[in-house]
């Protein structure tokens, strides 16, 4: 299957420059139906059970938020949706609190970092990097919020070009699983449900690895994008609802 062929949220480029719901950058229409996945099967299955929460008495330096954030959780204990505000950023709901972040806003808000060092930042981390990308505004940023690598240089110096936001297909977070969580690196399954002229409705997997780096959660990525691809969904089974809109 050609790059042009294939849908938009499993093309490389898409996933890379982080321009999440951009259409025009990767060109055209949106063609979200089950048909296209090539026989790959729905990921409804359930997530793994949580172990209990910690907090250790003693906190490594490396741990340390940079922002400040006290939060700090040696395992996942998000077995429900997380107390949460939502911020419109983008065309995006993003959930905010002062416990998990972001600790730091810029450009009138449309532009934040500086999460918790626990499950629900994590989360609240990469729910943000998906609204920081529908924002044309913040495309010569995003490789701040990418974990470091040759892309990240790559996107630094060569900053990808925004979209105006004028797309018809817009998508919405609609629940969440915490596939792994450690103190290093986090993959947060992030469901999301899309609206437009042909994909009312349509639910997608798409599962985020998260590191902590420099008193942050960063996105991970590489030259073939997101390590973990994303997929069609039939129900929200398995996951925990959460949703701004």
């Amino acid at each position: 299957m050609s790059n042009a062929e294939q849908p938009f949220y499993r093309r490389p480029l898409w996933i890379v420059v982080a321009i999440f719901l951009a259409v025009a950058l990767v060109g055209g229409g949106i063609a979200i139906a089950t048909s296209i996945f090539n026989g790959r099967a729905d990921n409804t299955a359930a997530g793994p059970t949580p172990a209990p929460s910690s907090t250790g008495s003693s906190r490594p330096a490396s741990s340390e938020s940079i922002c400040g954030l006290k939060g700090y959780e040696t395992t996942n204990d998000l077995t429900a949706a997380p107390p949460a505000t939502w911020k419109i950023i983008g065309s995006t709901a993003t959930p905010q609190s002062a416990s998990a972040g972001p600790g730091k806003t810029e450009d009138d808000g449309r532009f934040n970092t500086c999460f918790a060092h626990t499950p629900t930042g994590a989360l609240f981390a990469s729910v943000n990097y998906l609204a920081a990308s529908t924002d044309s505004r913040n495309s010569t940023r995003l490789y701040e919020l990418l974990a470091d690598g040759d892309l990240k240089d790559q996107l630094k110096a060569t900053p990808q070009p925004g979209s105006d936001g004028s797309a018809g297909t817009r998508a919405q977070v609609a629940g969440f699983k915490i596939d792994s969580y450690s103190l290093q690196e986090t993959t947060v399954d992030v469901a999301l449900s899309y609206t437009g002229e042909t994909t009312d409705g349509q639910l997608v997997s798409l599962p985020m690895v998260m590191r902590w780096e420099q008193g942050d959660w960063k996105v991970v990525v590489d030259g073939n994008g997101s390590p973990v691809a994303p997929a069609a969904l039939s129900s929200l089974g398995g996951y925990i609802p959460f949703s701004g809109v």
